[in-house]
């Protein structure tokens, strides 16, 4: 008999509590389902089930060869879909929640081309700075940058890592004069983010031996968005901290210059996390494997 078929048989007569429950689950005979468990039984050298004219129960060893049956049928389930999904496209909709400015400049793009790619693909995308729960609101997916909290339950994928640096506009320099050492930012203005429900975020530096600074410069302007702090800082209002692919374009066109460029940049790490299941939607996946070879690019 296939032995992968028993267990399959031996798990519904478990769930289900008996023989004939499982027999009519399965369109089997009783006789054919108390076949299947005899083989495993017989193959094992070992009882997995007490058996009355009353009730059925598992022996110790049943209960743990049931358990382990479970996640190989989960697995073989998992790798016949793999198998599938090799063959197909993938459909329906992909719910994704991502940080508002990281989303907007760096990930959407590359989700866009991935959905001009396969037609029968739907997006759903969120932009916001709310911290959104995967299960109860419902999301496929779910980009993060910075730390991330210890979930049982979901899996995280890095998937680029966001350099952070300081600059102002040339006219400020000139107003207020070079910084020559990490130091010297106490002595300046600075444009400072703040997210609505957190505290003031300190301006981070990683040191040769591996620790890091934390700078809380002082600042009379506080903004919680990036654009707004990046055009402040190009307005000469002061020293902004931000990701190097905002300001990327404002640097080359010399409205903003780099300060301390000596500096090694500070990197935020950026994940991509999901729930985890034995299958991996296929959506998913190839969304996941698409800001893995996307996103790097924004990046540097």
């Amino acid at each position: 008999m296939d032995r992968l078929e028993s267990m399959a048989v031996f798990v519904k007569a478990v769930d289900l509590g008996s023989f004939a429950a499982a027999a009519a689950a399965l369109d089997l005979s009783g006789p054919m389902v108390g076949k299947h468990v005899r083989f495993l039984e017989e193959r094992l050298g070992v009882r997995l089930l007490n058996r009355t004219t009353r009730r059925q129960s598992l022996t110790d060893f049943g209960r743990a060869y049931y358990e382990r049956c479970r996640i190989v049928l989960a697995e073989a389930e998992a790798a016949d879909a793999l198998a599938a999904d090799q063959l197909s496209e993938p459909r329906g909709k992909l719910r994704v929640t991502m940080p508002a400015h990281f989303g907007r400049h760096c990930a959407t793009p590359i989700l866009l081309e991935l959905a001009r790619h396969y037609p029968t693909l739907e997006l759903d995308l969120s932009l916001s700075d709310r911290f959104a729960d995967l299960v109860e609101d419902g999301f496929d997916l779910a980009i993060r940058t910075g730390a991330l909290d210890d979930r049982a339950g979901v899996i995280a994928r890095r998937v680029a890592r966001q350099r952070m640096i300081v600059c102002a506009s040339p006219a400020y320099i000139e107003r207020f004069g070079q910084l020559l050492r990490l130091e010297d930012i106490a002595g300046h203005q600075a444009v400072i983010y703040r997210r609505l429900g957190h505290g003031l975020q300190p301006w981070r530096f990683p040191r040769d031996d591996g620790s890091v600074t934390e700078i809380a410069p002082a600042g009379r302007l506080r903004l919680d968005d990036l654009d707004a702090i990046a055009d402040a800082a190009t307005d000469g209002m002061g020293l902004a901290w931000l990701p190097y692919w905002l300001v990327r374009q404002r640097i080359g066109a010399g409205t903003l210059v780099r300060v301390l460029p000596q500096q090694p940049d500070y990197l935020y790490d950026c994940h991509a996390l999901w729930l985890q299941t034995p299958h991996l939607p296929l959506k998913v996946r190839l969304a996941v494997d698409a800001l893995a070879a996307g996103l790097p690019k924004f990046m540097s």
